[in-house]
């Protein structure tokens, strides 16, 4: 039998805490529960989970640092709660790396669903590429420019020479744009083809991605990642 998913809670409502980890082990779940940011480091480095539920509003460290310090390490994913249901706060939680992000109070069924989206995600991208010769007439995914290649093949980017560290959603979108040159995506078509239809969160995901590139990747002469108004992203070449 496999082993079961790991989920991490961290709440510093015990109530909300145990209510989450029920929800979850009747999905066959694992859990544990952390009641703040310092107790969640320490539990994250041993437990291992497969995903974190984390709640913003936590005594010391708070969720968003939680967050800082795991994706120094990890891309493990997240799910952030919140009763904070400014836009702020969402594009904040997202720009640090969070997966998705749920209001409080929430509907438990919404929960579960989010979190078995996120682990589908993540399966899909996890499992281990076996790279083969191009000469072996095996279809390589990778494209090309001046200073740029994407490998979608072994989910690497080689930018100015040098290897990029970056998180397979990231390398997704690239490709998927860089593949087809001067051509115009709109937000909810990346959405659909990056996340997939089942993904419940909203188009501000795909913004927030588009940021995180372009701090890593700058405009090329030949090359950039542009914005159309009003409409979405392209990847844009010059002769």
């Amino acid at each position: 039998m496999a082993d079961k998913q790991k989920i991490l809670i961290v709440d510093d409502d015990e109530n909300i805490a145990e209510l989450i980890s029920l929800y979850f082990t009747k999905e066959c779940f694992e859990t544990q529960t952390a009641p703040d940011g310092e107790s969640a480091l320490l539990q994250f480095d041993s437990f291992h989970p497969n995903l974190i539920i984390l709640d913003l509003m936590l005594p010391g460290i708070d969720g968003y640092q939680v967050c800082r310090e795991i994706r120094t390490k990890s891309q493990v994913p997240i799910i952030m709660l919140s009763a904070k249901g400014e836009v702020f706060d969402k594009v904040l939680g997202l720009e640090l790396g969070a997966d998705d992000y749920l209001e409080k109070p929430f509907d438990s069924k919404e929960l579960i669903a989010r979190a078995k989206a996120v682990l589908r995600r993540c399966s899909q991208v996890a499992q281990p590429v076996v790279e083969t010769p191009v000469t072996s007439g095996v279809n390589v995914e990778c494209v090309e420019y001046p200073d740029l290649t994407v490998n979608l093949t072994n989910y690497s980017v080689t930018y100015m020479g040098r290897n990029l560290d970056m998180p397979p959603k990231e390398i997704e979108l690239l490709y998927f744009l860089a593949a087809s040159p001067n051509r115009v995506f709109t937000r909810e078509q990346l959405l659909d083809h990056i996340w997939g239809y089942e993904y419940v969160g909203d188009t501000r995901t795909v913004d927030v991605h588009i940021k995180r590139l372009r701090e890593k990747i700058k405009d090329h002469r030949a090359w950039k990642i542009g914005t159309v108004w009003g409409i979405g992203y392209k990847f844009e070449t010059y002769r």
